[in-house]
């Protein structure tokens, strides 16, 4: 059987349900969810795994372009898929040179930390000149919702930026991005995005939770090594 015949089968591959459903989106998020749990528990792999999601689902979202059954291109949806792979690639080596340097402990690749005013300004001047930038070209592409679509690809680059820096703050982003990202997404009819949208708000929570959990212990200092006095020897 021709090669090329059996991989456009595979990519083709859906589920009868409404329009049709293609498995590489709900495979593409599955490695998102993936991705989203390792992050939290702060493991290296939680980059590499995102990345395969990412290419996956950048060929969902041009779906004028890849002829899914939507057939809508989400030009900030797929678009975002390119930065993540350029941002999670920065991450990866970030998160893998701490986890090296012995400064993870128990195989984490990072530690957890507040971004400080100084960083939330930044963070807030890169989403009002990125979603500026984005939603002209998103309009001027013709992609469909250009103004939630521009928030989905401003918010999600500074997200991951913010998770290969370790702040913890960037699970906050995520959340917004979820709460603009899930109604475009059932609109459109990507279904299977539009749940995982959802499932990733709850795990950003919880995420969240227990990145300011890990942060506040960081700074409480060791009882032992205050309470305990220290033994001069004389010699």
């Amino acid at each position: 059987m021709d090669f090329s015949a059996v991989l456009e089968r595979l990519l083709n591959a859906q589920l009868d349900i409404g329009p049709g459903i293609l498995w590489r989106e709900i495979i593409g998020n599955g490695f998102g969810l993936a991705s989203a749990i390792l992050g939290m528990q702060r493991k290296v792999l939680a980059w590499p795994i995102g990345i395969v999601g990412n290419v996956l689902l950048f060929t969902v979202f041009l779906g004028g372009v890849f002829h899914t059954p939507q057939d809508l291109d989400l030009y900030g949806q797929a678009g975002r898929q390119v930065f993540f792979l350029a941002v999670s690639i920065y991450g990866w080596y970030r998160w893998w040179s701490f986890r090296r340097s012995g400064d993870g402990g128990q195989g984490v690749g990072v530690a957890p930390a507040w971004a400080g005013w100084k960083g939330r300004v930044q963070l807030l001047v890169a989403a009002v000149v990125l979603w500026t930038l984005s939603y002209y070209v998103l309009t001027a592409l013709g992609s469909w919702g250009p103004a939630a679509d521009a928030w989905i690809l401003t918010g999600s680059i500074l997200a991951t930026y913010g998770m290969a820096r370790g702040y913890v703050e960037f699970w906050l982003i995520w959340i917004a991005v979820d709460l603009v990202g899930v109604p475009l997404l059932l609109t459109a009819g990507y279904y299977p995005s539009a749940i995982m949208y959802i499932v990733y708000g709850v795990f950003c929570v919880i995420g969240f939770v227990s990145w300011w959990r890990i942060e506040r212990a960081g700074r409480t200092p060791d009882p032992v090594a205050v309470d305990t006095p220290e033994i001069e020897t004389v010699g």
